[in-house]
């Protein structure tokens, strides 16, 4: 009976163990997410109204930026389209 508990107990703690794993990974996902996203803000900040870096330091940047680039275009060409809008937040292909 005492193994048996053990056997137990130690599945529910890999669980658990698990579930944490599981949720961290999804923090640091949206934390990703969020730090490309300011970082292209920085970057491209002269197309919302913010000071841009010195012209030199975003060229050189810019390699780095062709995932927000590709979303700044294709948002672009939805801008006039409400439902494109919806999905490409929703990240619907």
């Amino acid at each position: 009976m005492p193994a048996r508990f053990g056997h137990l107990l130690k599945s529910a703690m890999g669980t658990f163990v698990q579930l944490n794993r599981e949720k961290a990974t999804g923090m640091l996902d949206f934390e990703l997410k969020e730090l490309e996203n300011i970082f292209a803000l920085l970057i491209l900040g002269g197309f919302a109204g913010l000071p841009s870096p010195p012209s030199p330091i975003a060229v050189e940047l810019l390699p780095y930026m062709e995932k927000e680039l590709r979303i700044l275009l294709a948002r672009t060409d939805l801008a006039q389209d409400p439902l494109g809008v919806l999905m490409g937040m929703l990240e619907i292909d």
